[in-house]
C-alpha cells in the first residue's frame, strides 16, 4: 500500500489563508519537549516553545497589519497526510523581510500551545 505523506499544505492564520510557495514548506513543532541524556539510562527534559514556520507568497492582499499587531492569533496548517497541526495564542517572531526576486516572506510563528490532529 502506497501513502502520500508530503506534497502541498494549507495554512491559515486567524481563518485566512495564505499562500505558500510551490514547495508550500511549512516547519511544526512535533514535541513539547526536548530530552538530551546526561548517562545512560538518566535523561534531562527541557520544555519547547512550540512554533510552526513557513515560506509564503507576498500576495497583494498580505494581512501585513494583522501580523503587525496581532499576539493572540490560531494558526493552522493542514499537511498533505492529512495531520493538523494548530499553534493557539500565536505571534510573530524573529527577523520578517520580503525577498523582492521571488515575491516571498519567512515567517515563523510562536505560541502558548501545538495540537495535533
Amino acid at each position: 500500500m502506497t501513502q502520500r505523506i508530503a506534497g502541498t499544505c494549507y495554512f491559515k492564520m486567524d481563518g485566512q489563508q495564505l499562500e505558500t510557495t510551490v514547495e508550500g514548506e511549512v516547519e511544526a513543532s512535533l514535541l513539547n519537549v526536548k530530552r538530551e541524556t546526561i548517562r545512560p539510562g538518566y535523561y534531562k527534559e527541557t520544555e519547547q516553545v512550540p512554533s510552526l514556520k513557513g515560506t509564503f507568497l507576498f500576495t497583494k492582499e498580505f494581512p501585513i497589519e494583522k501580523l503587525n499587531t496581532s499576539v493572540d492569533m490560531t494558526i493552522t496548517t493542514e499537511l498533505a497526510n492529512g495531520k493538523v497541526a494548530t499553534l493557539s495564542s500565536a505571534y510573530v517572531v524573529g527577523d520578517t523581510s520580503v525577498k523582492n526576486s521571488d515575491g516571498t516572506t519567512e515567517l515563523t510563528f510562536e505560541g502558548r500551545r501545538i495540537d495535533w490532529s
